[in-house]
């Protein structure tokens, strides 16, 4: 969900993890010429047309065959566990990450921030982004594209994804996804 905490828990995860890297998918964007406009006049960014999907894959697929090179900070981050220490992880955030099918052989571990509408328009109306939301845009284009999104994902049951609830604090969720991580990573090691 836009506004749901998705970049925050990503950066304190870098932050808590050893060999940590990531790649953000609103680096792939289009330009605002290339993304199409509908008929109420809102630009269609809630859509996977409106991001270079294939340049992601390929930048993930890059960061995977060779991740010591992608400049991951090897440094050792307070609080980690002596068996993380040689592993790379790579934590790919976005808001259409689910949706795009070259990407779901890749994932180890799937969350999926949720927020209620009310919170989550509220926090949409304190960021700016450029080019700035139209008045209308929120409940035109971005919620009714984030219930489209969430329900494919939901319909399909072959995927595991863990639906996390972005009203709970930070730490919280941190805390949760942390250990959640930590858990994979000791089972991949197994």
């Amino acid at each position: 969900v836009t506004n749901g905490g998705k970049t925050t828990l990503a950066e304190k995860l870098k932050n808590m993890l050893p060999n940590c890297d990531i790649i953000s998918q609103d680096d792939f964007f289009k330009p605002e010429s290339e993304v199409e406009t509908d008929e109420r006049g809102f630009k269609l960014y809630d859509v996977l047309d409106a991001l270079y999907m294939d340049e992601m894959v390929t930048s993930i697929r890059n960061w995977i065959k060779s991740p010591a090179s992608s400049g991951v900070v090897t440094e050792e981050p307070q609080n980690t566990c002596d068996n993380v220490k040689n592993v790379y992880i790579l934590i790919v955030e976005g808001f259409l990450l689910y949706n795009y099918e070259p990407l779901n052989e890749l994932w180890n571990r799937r969350y999926f921030l949720t927020l209620p509408y009310e919170e989550c328009k509220r926090r949409r109306s304190t960021r700016v982004y450029q080019p700035a939301d139209t008045p209308g845009y929120f409940d035109g284009h971005v919620w009714p594209m984030y219930l489209k999104y969430k329900n494919e994902l939901e319909e399909n049951a072959s995927m595991e994804v863990d639906y996390l609830d972005g009203t709970k604090s930070q730490e919280e969720l941190l805390s949760y996804v942390y250990s959640d991580i930590i858990e994979e990573l000791n089972k991949l090691r197994e």
